[in-house]
């Protein structure tokens, strides 16, 4: 069984992995950067959030 997310919640975590991403693509980091960080983020999201959020690209 895998963690289910529906509803208000779903949606809610999409908005945040959606703008995760717009934010990663308008920063400043290299473009090999950009698409491993959008890598992370679509196949990872829980788990590439929180990492996004701590290491990711700043600015």
């Amino acid at each position: 069984m895998g963690i289910e997310v529906g509803g208000l919640l779903g949606l809610i975590w999409l908005v945040i992995v959606i703008w995760a991403i717009v934010k990663t693509a308008k920063s400043s980091a290299g473009p090999i950067a950009k698409l491993l960080w959008i890598l992370i983020l679509l196949f990872f999201p829980l788990v590439g959030l929180i990492i996004w959020l701590l290491l990711g690209p700043k600015g």
